[in-house]
């Protein structure tokens, strides 16, 4: 009856073998012996432990360090070389082997009974695979790091073919399951997985040898098998007789109408196989940015241009439908219930299985999509540099049925899940409590992931010339799906959140780069312009709230990304404003609040020092005068709220007609005179309240009156010189205050301008006032960055070319006539009687014609193609941190790690924020004393 039953009860319960684990890091016999004893054969029994001693990831990441790896590939290569032919080895037979998967109990029974089991001899199939491939995902980085550019020991080991007496097993070709591309798609572009056609193959001779394929293809064909094995990572009840490799995609949506079925007890077993599929594609992390094209990673050229189209389809929906399905609420659980307890997340760190699935979905999804290295490089669809490239079924299988979806309940789907996903996190910052709700984790990838949507599923139009007509066919994508949808404006509030969200997080600007980069995207699209002057429906916090249209929303978004963040995002402001530039032509009924914002933008970027500071800087002002002579000739009526803000500032219009190198130099001047004269000011200020205190006491109250009279003059003088705009380089902007258009203006506005007027305007702006003396040169040689010196040639340069005119024909037309109704009418109704009178205003007859608007379009480059790969490489290096470590002590050469200590953040600290600091150690301080 207890012949079975262990001798040592801590042995059976998983406890006794803490003993052989830690014996693994000290005994001779253990990791040692990789490192010390060389030449150690594949059936020496030293490999069996890789494969019996672990139980859990967070044992082989402990247990072998990648120092460890490190000196073996220096002291003892052929070891792992070794290591690495037993893992794949065992592997590639368990896979096949009837025993695998081993059953996996659920029952309470069933557990007891794997306690006794596990002193036995029977063999558990699962854990040697599982293990096999987490020591696979330990060493693989190691090996990277050290090989970098030159692949010598890669290449021998995963990528040297053999040769093989040819046997004539060639495998029957599958009936694919289902089809993603459009009707049109030909055979041409079916992969070359499936060239082969019954038609093409003749009796050939057959050759004596073959090349078998070598160790790496045979590990990813390995990998996509165990992705879709009944048991393992699949329902065993849709296995299909004895064959339990069927690929099947894994959850409902596209490409399937089925579900096969709950399948959540094996997230764990897909996280730890795809986990060792990113660590192969993470290969690329090893090289520099410099060699990304020269030097591609031949683990991803492999599986996006060599994996059969079957298996790219199927694990493409895969990976897809797992992500866009986790934002629905699936099975209701305790765990599910306790992670909306306020601060549960900051009390339990236990890591979510369906969390680590999704997001371990979403990053191999992001690489694969991003890839185009070597001949994955999308295939230009013309000549010229204006044509757009696109990928094939030759270049990048991923990129190319991503591009082919072309379903509208497909679209739906993955806009729905997308959208909610990022509700999701918008929750997160709109709550009553801060800090209640954890964030979720894989927005950077779902934001990237929605920009490769964007992207690459566009509208296609396809062209049929015959002898006289030409037919053209439309086909529905996902960005025209998008913005005629009425979430269009849903997705650009969700992103200008987050955007300002993390604006201020220096770790998160790469990916502030790329939300401005998708923002500047729709904004070329004029479905999308259509649709900003709805209002948007989404919760936004208050703090980012305001009334008004989509539009509105907009402007002061970006007003607040280039205002508060001190010049920290100076390299994203042409995107931004481009972005507004696009969208102008668009723009109706703007608010108060969103006209004084595009007003200060334009006040901040015509500052003379924020122009001197840097060669790229003038461009912002000449956009921001795009977005001016947009509206005025598009909507000039429909936003007097605008135009009053321009003919208020119409003396900064002026002001840049007639710049010049030394004016400007002066003007700088004369603002830093200013801000000394206020520091003097409040420093005699602060002095005044101490004798306004001994005035008191000695009860001198005539001496005390003058002061505060003298006080009060000084108040006033600062509040008119205190209204400007946020500098853009955290800087206070020029101290002038330009009150509401009065009698008292400046009459040059007012003069009509003619041809010869124009002529002598253009005349004044290219004159020079000796700018090139030795004293300016000097002034100006302090005023630019990075060693950028501004002259007048080249300040002539871009003056010369800004588009004035438009906005100075307005002003000279309407500034008279809105003066006479402030002279003729009571202050009261001045403000109500100008609205109308702009509200009514048409200028046809002095406008000259209206020009076609050329929105400017994102343009991929190489550079900015590298940028996004290290940017979304940096996302998964940041989550392989934890729990594992996946890359962590390893030589990256993509980008750059910098490791900081961050302060853990208590649990009293973010009670004391929501209750009022009750639990702050000052107010516990003040309550003792």
């Amino acid at each position: 009856m207890f012949a079975n039953f262990p001798q040592k009860l801590t042995a059976p319960l998983g406890l006794l073998t803490d003993e052989a684990k830690l014996a693994f890091r000290s005994r001779p016999e253990g990791i040692s012996k990789l490192i010390s004893t060389r030449n150690i054969t594949e059936n020496d029994s030293y490999w069996d432990q890789y494969f019996v001693l672990f139980d859990t990831p967070s044992d082989v990441f402990s247990l072998i360090s990648p120092h460890d790896i490190r000196r073996a590939m220096l002291d003892a290569p052929e070891n792992v070389a070794t290591l690495i032919r037993v893992l794949t080895s065992r592997l590639f037979n368990l896979v096949s082997d009837h025993t695998f998967p081993s059953a996996t109990g659920v029952t309470v029974a069933s557990y007891a009974t794997s306690f006794i089991k596990s002193t036995t001899t029977e063999r558990n199939a699962t854990k040697e695979v599982l293990n096999a491939i987490r020591v696979l995902q330990r060493v693989l980085p190691v090996i990277f790091e050290v090989e970098g550019e030159s692949n010598t020991f890669e290449l021998e080991v995963l990528w040297k073919k053999v040769e093989a007496d040819n046997e004539d097993q060639l495998p029957a070709e599958e009936v694919p399951q289902f089809v993603i591309e459009d009707d049109d798609d030909d055979g041409s572009d079916s992969g070359e997985a499936t060239k082969p056609t019954s038609q093409d193959e003749g009796p050939k001779p057959k050759p004596d040898k073959i090349l078998l394929p070598s160790l790496g293809e045979k590990l990813f064909s390995c990998i996509n098998d165990l992705l879709f094995c009944c048991g393992f990572t699949l329902p065993t009840k849709i296995q299909v007789d004895h064959y339990k490799i069927n690929y099947v995609i894994w959850e409902k949506g596209v490409g399937t109408t089925t579900d096969p079925g709950p399948s959540t007890q094996y997230d764990s077993n897909k996280t730890e196989v795809l986990r060792l599929l990113l660590v192969l594609l993470s290969r690329q992390m090893y090289v520099s940015s410099a060699s990304l094209f020269s030097k591609p990673s031949f683990y991803t050229l492999h599986v996006v241009r060599k994996t059969p189209r079957r298996d790219v389809l199927t694990l493409l929906c895969s990976l897809l439908n797992t992500v866009i399905n986790s934002s629905k609420t699936r099975n209701v659980t305790i765990a599910s219930m306790a992670g909306k307890v306020p601060y549960n997340h900051l009390v339990f760190k236990g890591e979510d299985t369906r969390t680590a699935l999704v997001g371990i979905c979403l990053q191999v999804l992001c690489v694969l999509l991003d890839f185009q290295g070597g001949p994955a490089r999308d295939a230009s669809a013309g000549i010229g540099e204006t044509v757009p490239s696109a990928p094939t079924s030759k270049t990048n299988a991923f990129r190319y049925f991503l591009a082919k979806l072309h379903r509208t309940q497909d679209f739906a789907f993955i806009l729905d899940g997308i959208t909610n996903i990022l509700e999701q996190q918008l929750g997160v910052s709109n709550n009553l409590l801060p800090g209640s709700r954890k964030s979720v984790p894989y927005v950077p990838e779902i934001i990237i992931m929605f920009w490769k949507m964007v992207e690459l599923n566009k509208v296609k139009i396809r062209v049929n010339f015959t002898l006289v007509l030409a037919h053209f066919t439309t086909f529905q994508k996902f960005r025209a799906y998008l913005l005629d949808s009425d979430k269009a404006t849903d997705a650009l509030a969700y992103l200008l959140c987050y955007a300002l969200d993390i604006k201020d997080k220096p770790q998160q600007h790469g990916l502030c780069r790329a939300l401005t980069y998708i923002i500047q995207t729709l904004s070329a699209e004029p479905a999308f312009g259509n649709k900003l002057s709805n209002s948007i429906k989404v919760a936004i916090p208050a703090k980012w709230a305001t009334p008004g249209t989509a539009a509105d929303f907009m402007i002061t978004a970006i007003y607040s990304m280039i205002a508060t963040t001190s010049g920290t995002l100076n390299s994203l402001y042409p995107a931004l404003i481009i972005a507004l530039s696009n969208a102008a032509p668009y723009f109706k009924n703007l608010s108060v609040v969103s006209s004084t914002r595009l007003i200060q933008m334009f006040k901040s970027f015509s500052n003379p020092r924020f122009l001197l500071s840097d060669e790229s800087h003038p461009r912002l002002l000449f956009f921001m005068l795009e977005v001016f002579n947009s509206v005025i000739f598009h909507h000039l009526s429909d936003n007097p709220n605008l135009l009053y803000g321009i003919l208020t500032a119409h003396s900064t219009f002026q002001e840049l007609g007639t710049l010049t190198l030394a004016r400007a130099l002066r003007e700088i001047k004369r603002i830093e005179l200013s801000r000394e004269e206020q520091a003097a000011r409040s420093e005699r200020e602060r002095k005044g309240l101490g004798h306004q205190e001994d005035d008191l006491e000695r009860g001198d109250p005539h001496a005390e009156k003058v002061r505060l009279l003298q006080q009060q003059d000084g108040t006033l003088d600062r509040e008119a010189e205190s209204s400007h705009v946020p500098n853009l380089e955290g800087e206070e902007g020029p101290a002038v205050s330009h009150p509401i258009v009065s009698q008292s203006s400046e009459s040059t506005p007012g003069t009509p301008t003619t041809e010869k007027a124009r002529g002598k305007m253009r005349e004044r702006r290219s004159l020079s006032l000796d700018a090139n003396s030795s004293a300016e040169r000097l002034v100006s040689a302090g005023i630019g960055r990075n060693g950028f010196v501004p002259t007048q040639e080249w300040v002539a340069s871009w003056q010369q070319g800004l588009p004035l005119d438009t906005v100075m024909l307005v002003i000279s037309e309407l500034l008279p006539k809105v003066q006479n109704l402030q002279a003729g009418r009571q202050k009261a109704n001045t403000a109500g009687a100008i609205t109308d009178f702009l509200q009514s205003v048409t200028l046809v007859d002095v406008l000259p014609p209206r020009p076609p608007v050329c929105p400017r379009r994102f343009m991929w480059s190489d550079a900015s193609i590298v940028w996004l790969t290290s940017l979304i490489w940096g996302e998964v290096y940041v989550h392989g941190m934890s729990p594992l470590g996946l890359w962590n002590s390893t030589n990256v050469r993509l980008f750059l790690v910098k490791h900081t200590q961050m302060q853990q953040r208590q649990i009293t600290e973010t009670m004391s924020s929501v209750v009022g600091g009750l639990f702050s150690p000052s107010r516990q301080r003040a309550d003792h004393a």
